[in-house]
């Protein structure tokens, strides 16, 4: 059945009335997005969701995508039915200790001997190596899971509860969902600088030294050499949401976008930075120029399926540097694919490398989700 969509006013009389005209079915249950605006409501949902007994899984966002606009006043609940093998729960910190939790979870749905399946994980945004995480589940499962998903949680970095289901709200967790994967495509569109550095010592999301030096040190004289651009403490994230890291991969170059630093110098990331990465100094793209976008909606056009749900992950740093220019992007991308755009701004984005399958996490993303739900 295909899935069935409906926009909550974020107040309590409009989640009462959306549960009265719910029509019961023994297998549907929802998935919901929620903006942090509204966080307040997750609990009177949960309950309403025990009340009627739905199957309930969801997620915080600093706010939410519905057509071509941002919207941070309402809720988007997507009834599944049959509702697809779900899970939320919490995770280590440990990267390996992480995967073995989730392949835990997932085994408990795996499908038939030798059938694929693809789950989608939203984590929580302050867990510490959702990347390394990533790249154990995948070594662990390869063969049979594909894995595609984003971070939720608050734009400040802030720590608090963003995943639930009908009996829990948790932090520092995953939430899981099993589903026919129709189609994956991303795109940031950020070209890369003439700059070249190695990142010699990381830990985690941290940049620790470049070429040696404090990391920070290093990062104020390139974007002075490069851009012009006097860095300070009082203007570090207006600038740095522009003038991110770029991590060189054989197929791609995964942005990092600093949003912090320490008294020693290190700079902190949304994801990680693997030990002796080449980087360049990303310039990020003009806001008023959506090639980008546009080259994304046509390859969603070309691969779309009526009967799926169509997710899309925006970042949340990619809306800080387009600014007033979001909503023109967002409706540029809805132009060219012909689609109704449904998802939230995000703390990062999960994808598996082209031809490949192993999932890399991405700053300064869209990211769009082709689903089919499974029973």
């Amino acid at each position: 059945m295909r899935p069935r969509i409906t926009l909550i006013d974020a107040s309590p009389d409009a989640l009462h009335a959306f549960f009265e005209r719910w029509e019961a079915s023994p297998s549907a249950g929802l998935l919901v997005l929620v903006p942090e605006q509204a966080r307040a409501l997750i609990a009177p949902l949960q309950s309403a969701c025990r009340a009627h007994d739905i199957r309930l899984v969801g997620a915080m966002f600093p706010v939410l995508i519905h057509a071509h606009a941002l919207i941070a006043d309402r809720l988007i609940a997507i009834r599944l039915d049959p509702m697809p093998p779900a899970f939320v729960t919490p995770l280590p910190d440990d990267p390996v200790l992480a995967a073995e939790t989730i392949a835990h979870h997932a085994a408990a749905h795996r499908p038939a001997e030798g059938a694929e399946q693809s789950l989608l994980l939203i984590f929580d945004a302050m867990l510490p190596k959702i990347s390394s995480t990533m790249a154990a589940l995948y070594k662990r499962q390869h063969g049979y899971v594909h894995y595609v998903g984003a971070n939720a949680g608050s734009e400040t970095f802030s720590p608090m509860p963003c995943l639930f289901d009908e009996t829990q709200c948790i932090e520092r967790g995953v939430l899981g969902l099993r589903f026919e994967q129709t189609q994956v495509d991303l795109a940031h569109g950020y070209p890369v600088a003439k700059t070249l550095m190695r990142a010699v010592s990381t830990d985690g999301n941290r940049i620790l030294s470049i070429d040696g030096r404090p990391a920070m040190t290093v990062y104020r004289e390139v974007i002075l050499a490069d851009f012009g651009v006097q860095l300070t403490p009082e203007n570090f994230y207006d600038y740095a949401v522009h003038y991110p890291f770029g991590v060189i991969m054989a197929s791609d170059v995964l942005v990092r976008i600093p949003v912090g630093f320490d008294d020693a110098g290190n700079i902190v990331c949304v994801g990680e930075i693997p030990p002796n990465s080449l980087l360049r100094l990303i310039q990020a793209p003009d806001p008023t120029q959506h090639a980008a976008a546009a080259g994304l909606g046509q390859r969603l056009r070309q691969h779309a399926q009526p009967d799926s749900l169509n997710l899309l992950f925006y970042c949340a740093g990619r809306r800080m540097h387009m600014g007033a220019h979001t909503e023109q992007e967002l409706s540029t991308l809805a132009e060219h694919s012909g689609q109704t755009l449904l998802g939230a701004l995000s703390l990062g984005e999960i994808a598996p490398l082209p031809g490949i399958g192993m999932p890399e996490f991405h700053n300064a993303a869209m990211l769009c989700i082709g689903i089919r739900p499974q029973g």
